[in-house]
């Protein structure tokens, strides 16, 4: 199952910890146009999602982004403009 490291989930908890976020929301990964995975935010897991919690991060998993990631580790790094990046790590 995929894992994620600690500065991912603080991201995360940055990402969704906002007035206007629901409580249990969390980033959602799934397949985007581009073939590529893409991220958004999410209210709940779908039907169907993997869950991973991590530190009290909730990454939400679709069925396909799940099979691609397979053990791998998902990081996060902000850039020095500001810029957040998650990444995966093998």
């Amino acid at each position: 199952m995929v894992t994620m490291t600690e500065n991912a989930a603080t991201a995360i908890r940055t990402l969704t910890d906002q007035p206007n976020i629901p409580a249990g929301a969390g980033l959602r990964m799934a397949p985007a146009d581009s073939g590529s995975l893409g991220l958004s935010l999410a209210p709940a897991a779908m039907e169907g999602d993997a869950v991973v919690e991590s530190s009290g991060a909730l990454l939400f998993l679709d069925p396909e982004a799940a099979a691609v990631l397979g053990d791998k580790t998902i990081d996060a790094e902000t850039t020095p403009d500001g810029q957040l990046n998650f990444t995966v790590v093998e």
